[in-house]
């Protein structure tokens, strides 16, 4: 049977960035929406405004033109009763020079051309006229003011259009605003831009490797965030990796121990001093340590394929106490070789859950392997198996038992992280190679179960496994 391969994703130099735009860039567009902005206010600002301001000249207009009416009546008064005409006409002509069109009314006189008829008929009546008309086809400011004798003057002004005289104020701000708008647009962004851009150079010091770099942290809160979380990911590669390393370290120290025993016995063999009585003994060695190369090479591709999509799993209804004997049958002889009492707990009726069988019992083997690697003679291996809940239906526990010298408080966090157990007792007692625990946890998890380690009542450590239930319990379990 072919070997398992481990196809390793290819992996390229990091892409180059893409080429800065203009309008791409964060202070291009904080530019021009600050500018947008200023635009905006100040159209809004010309629509309510300039109708006030028209409305303002137009009143200004209308007062100035009353008071040359009131002017103009009360000069023309004393010498309309003197007869005096030729002042008349020479006033009327001072108005005419400061763009005012100026009419005398006098009783029985034909209509001035121009002048509507309702202003000539109110001043005949001795009524004044303050009034907006049009007069030769054109909006026009009217005055006028009655004098005695039924006489009066009427002047007007034609109103140019207000429009004219107010929009060409609103060119000087709008330029302010626009300017405005450009100097807010490139602080708002220079604020903006630049935890960015120190964010964007921590990761890539990142990516080069570096897992010293920190990025300060600052206001507002989202930048602080950004830095926060770049941090926790600097902190995270740094324990990562550094875990790694002593992974690494681990698993190369356990791989060169059944490869010094094997080239020592191989050497031998080669060199001819290994007695032939003895050649049957050294070839058991050699299998032994090869099976345990072998384990650890299997163990190391089943870690390295367990979170791929592509992992097999067959999961189907399983009877727990059905496992739980073919366990027996295997691992009471192993235990009873080396002086340790191997013992099973389970329930007379079936424990049903829904797994994988040949995983789970991956897994249970690998628990029992390291019970039995650390226990001394005499002390007990226990498997146990129960329902989860009061309900059969609710899924399955399996549990692995031990009277060895179990775990401390520091080690339950760690027990399933690779190496980890590993790395804190070498020396000090026997241990594995740090990769069965973090095989195990992974394959629980995989099969939609949970496993936790914890103290046992035997005095050593406890496994404890839990699996789902059956979805479909009305079929008949494997």
């Amino acid at each position: 049977m072919a070997e398992p391969t481990l196809a390793l994703p290819v992996v390229g130099p990091p892409p180059a960035p893409p080429r800065r735009r203009f309008g791409r860039t964060l202070t291009a567009r904080a530019v021009l929406v600050t500018c947008a902005v200023a635009l905006v206010s100040v159209l809004v600002t010309a629509i309510v405004a300039v109708p006030l301001a028209v409305r303002g000249v137009e009143r200004r207009d209308q007062e100035a033109l009353a008071a040359q009416a009131r002017l103009a009546a009360e000069v023309l008064r004393p010498r309309l009763m003197t007869g005096r005409t030729a002042d008349e006409e020479r006033l009327l002509r001072q108005l005419r020079v400061q763009g005012i069109d100026a009419y005398l009314i006098r009783r029985g006189a034909p209509d001035r051309a121009g002048l509507p008829p309702r202003v000539v008929q109110r001043i005949a009546e001795g009524r004044n006229v303050s009034t907006r008309r049009p007069v030769g086809g054109r909006r026009t400011l009217v005055e006028g003011r009655a004098l005695p004798g039924g006489n009066g003057v009427v002047l007007t002004r034609r109103v140019s259009a207000p429009w004219r005289q107010v929009l060409p104020s609103l060119w000087l701000p709008l330029l302010a605003g626009l300017g405005a708008g450009v100097v807010a647009g490139l602080l708002l962004a220079r604020l903006l831009a630049r935890p960015v851009r120190r964010a964007a150079e921590a990761a890539a010091r990142l990516r080069a490797g570096d897992r010293t770099v920190r990025v300060p942290v600052e206001p507002p809160d989202e930048t602080a965030d950004l830095a926060y979380a770049l941090n926790g990911l600097a902190a995270a590669l740094a324990t990562s990796e550094g875990r790694q390393r002593e992974f690494l370290l681990s698993v190369s120290h356990e791989l060169r121990t059944p490869l010094t025993a094997i080239r020592g016995y191989a050497e031998a063999l080669a060199d001819g001093v290994i007695p032939p009585d003895d050649t049957a003994d050294t070839g058991r060695t050699l299998l032994a340590e090869a099976e345990h190369l072998d384990r650890l090479v299997s163990d190391l591709l089943a870690l390295a394929r367990l979170e791929a999509a592509d992992f097999p799993l067959e999961p189907a209804p399983v009877d727990l106490t059905r496992l739980a004997a073919d366990a027996e049958r295997t691992w009471a002889g192993r235990c009873a070789a080396v002086g340790v009492p191997f013992r099973v707990e389970m329930p007379d009726r079936p424990v049903p859950a829904y797994t994988d069988p040949g995983r789970i019992r991956q897994v249970v083997d690998g628990l029992l392997e390291n019970a039995l690697r650390v226990v001394p003679p005499g002390a007990p291996v226990v498997l146990a198996v129960r329902p989860a809940g009061a309900d059969p239906a609710a899924g399955g526990v399996v549990e692995v038992r031990d009277g060895g010298p179990g775990f401390t408080d520091d080690d339950l966090a760690v027990a399933f992280e690779r190496g980890a157990l590993h790395q804190r007792y070498r020396g000090v007692r026997k241990v594995g190679s740090g990769l069965g625990l973090a095989l195990a946890a992974g394959l629980v998890r995989r099969l939609g179960g949970e496993i936790v380690a914890g103290h046992a009542p035997e005095g050593g450590a406890a496994f404890t496994v839990r699996l789902p239930p059956d979805p479909y319990p009305a079929r008949t379990s494997a």
